[in-house]
């Protein structure tokens, strides 16, 4: 074997066999590398894996003497990846409200939303304006309005718009008609998904970056809503804005030419619309943060980027948020088993990420947010391998910490009274590796509860069932949500839309379905099927970690359920495996974060 050939031996001897190579090599001063080829040209193996015993996450990796001084695994640098990586948008538009009339904004952008019933159609290619209000605002104009309608066939309809330059002296460079549909439905509420005024604010969004428009103004013409549903509207417009106005450019070496909407201005709705705006911005703010730790690379979002991040969020407001990040020691202290049992194969260190947001007054309630944080998974030895298995996507298998960070985010902006919310992300990869987790391996929860192996790619139920235990041990929370990519099963029954929802109790349910109303997000409530519980018997220890093919969505929510104490603690399992990343919508959605802020802000209610 040649030196380079030994060399090459080595660095690979040091990714496999990692912290178990003897200590005897690091004594001689070596690097572990140099170390490791030397014992590949002397014909000694590092000494393997050799006894075992049944505590916790060492129940598949205790050594013996030679190699258990081992070093613990240090996270791998990434010399070739991004050098640094925002977690804020480089700008947000300013939201504002302003007295003044539409055709006297000399804005870039003029936007105004009309319903259905302004305009007459004798046909499908023609049209015409027929309220006399939007008459009188076309002739200050210049005519405009007739023109978009006329040469576009424009009637209003639903998520249709159209936009032409206006000539007017001292007026707005270019008007925008946007359609609101019928004014007999208009409601700012959706009884299901997106408002129609969150659609509206992304339309809003879409013609500033096509008319590359810096400052704009929005009306709404013929408007049916009362003073309150206007306020109410303007601030579900804000965040169809700040969401609509963002753009994932910060992996790419050539940036286009900054097109950044600097200010937007609501000509309605007064100090209620303004209130309103704020909270949406927040909110709004909280589920970009979702969308930039989802869109990462894994190599970016790693389980320290995930601390980092919430680090800055506690940051943002000392006075109300709390950190705690627990390491590798602290979370064997606690006997993590089933967490670390996951984590063992990374170079990353795990980082199980505390956030506390305590009120200003008096805490009413106690709960806790726990988000799935596996930032890359491999599928461990049971590896995610051939067509359909979606390995290139595994960055967003944190999606269900993301959304954690991002209510933590929106509450710490939001300050709500009466409730005290504990954000819990036990962070790891799931990765392959000789101290890796096995099929046939069995842990140890931080409850002494055993749980045999069946499939290392059903690792964040693992993850979380540890991190909801230490909610209730740990923090005394009398709720918990869960929210995780967990499945591909419930992608399969729900699509790429809609989360399921599975609860302990009828007002559980209520609570966190009436929260994705208010955020605009959808979830359908799954059963919990007791009788599917027989499929994760084991022979050999007190349960296994997947049940049968059938009905997979349903038996991983019941796997979480045996870790609460339902009698105790209401408990709700929110599966996000399909609204997470949409590859129409530009890959992370953002998706859970206002739920969930939602839902925090009215258990203190």
């Amino acid at each position: 074997m040649t030196s380079r050939m030994a060399m090459q031996a080595g660095r690979q001897a040091a990714r496999l066999f990692g912290s178990m190579a003897g200590s005897s090599l690091r004594a001689a001063g070596r690097p572990f590398a140099a170390a490791a080829a030397a014992t590949v040209r002397s014909g000694v193996r590092p000494v393997p894996l050799a006894a075992r015993r049944l505590a916790g996450w060492r129940s598949y990796a205790t050594v013996v003497a030679a190699a258990s001084d081992a070093a613990e695994p240090q996270p791998m640098s990434y010399p070739y990846g991004p050098a640094k990586v925002s977690l804020e948008p480089a700008k947000v538009a300013a939201l504002g409200v302003k007295a003044g009339a539409p055709e006297e904004q000399a804005v870039d952008l003029l936007v105004l939303g009309v319903w259905e019933e302004a305009f007459e159609s004798p046909d499908e290619k023609s049209s015409a304006i027929k309220s006399e209000e939007l008459k009188a605002l076309d002739a200050k104009l210049g005519g405009v309005l007739a023109d978009i309608v006329s040469l576009h066939a424009f009637k209003g309809a639903a998520g249709s718009s159209q936009t032409m330059r206006c000539g007017v002296a001292g007026g707005p460079r270019f008007v925008t008609l946007c359609g609101m549909g019928k004014a007999e439905k208009a409601k700012v509420e959706a009884d299901w998904g997106a408002s129609p005024f969150t659609s509206f604010g992304a339309c809003i969004a879409a013609a500033a970056k096509a008319n590359k428009a810096k400052t704009a103004a929005v009306a709404l013409v013929g408007s049916p809503l009362s003073e309150a549903d206007a306020a109410a509207a303007a601030g579900k417009m804000a965040g169809g804005v700040v969401n609509g106005a963002y753009e994932s450019t910060r992996f790419k070496s050539k940036q286009a030419p900054a097109t950044t909407l600097d200010n937007v201005d609501l000509l309605f709705g007064g100090d209620a619309a303004a209130a309103a705006i704020a909270r949406a911005r927040a909110l709004a703010l909280g589920a970009l943060l979702t969308r930039y730790l989802v869109e990462a690379p894994p190599n970016v979002c790693t389980p320290t980027h995930l601390a980092h991040a919430a680090a800055e969020i506690a940051a943002s407001a000392p006075e109300v948020m709390q950190l705690e990040v627990l390491e590798k020691a602290d979370c064997e202290k606690l006997g993590m088993g089933l967490y670390l049992g996951v984590a063992e194969a990374s170079a990353e260190p795990p980082k199980f990420v505390h956030l506390t947001y305590t009120p200003k007054g008096e805490v009413k309630k106690k709960v806790a947010i726990v988000g799935k944080g596996v930032t890359f998974d491999s599928g461990g030895y049971n590896l995610k391998a051939g067509a359909g298995s979606m390995i290139e996507m595994m960055k967003f298998d944190m999606g269900g910490s993301g959304a954690t960070l991002g209510a933590a985010k929106a509450l710490a902006a939001l300050q709500p009274e009466g409730v005290e919310v504990h954000f819990l992300i036990a962070a790891c990869e799931n990765m392959v590796d000789a101290r890796g987790l096995r099929p046939g391996d069995i842990l140890v929860a931080s409850n002494g509860k055993t749980v045999e192996i069946n499939n290392t790619d059903a690792e964040g139920r693992l993850t979380l069932a540890d991190a909801m235990l230490f909610a209730q041990n740990q923090c005394g929370v009398e709720a918990i949500v869960d929210i995780a990519t967990l499945t591909g099963a419930c992608m399969i029954a729900l699509g790429d839309g809609v989360a399921g929802m599975w609860a302990s109790s009828d007002e559980m349910a209520a609570g966190v379905a009436a929260a994705a109303k208010t955020a605009g997000e959808k979830v359908w409530r799954m059963p919990l099927e007791e009788s599917y519980a027989e499929q994760l018997k084991s022979s050999i220890a007190d349960m296994k970690n997947t049940g049968g093919r059938m009905g997979g969505a349903i038996t991983a929510a019941l796997f979480l359920k045996d870790f609460v104490k339902t009698d105790k603690v209401q408990w709700c399992h929110i599966d996000i495996a399909g609204p997470a990343w949409r590859d129409k919508d530009g890959g992370a959605t953002g998706f859970g974060a206002q739920l969930l802020a939602e839902w925090a802000v009215a258990q203190g209610r």
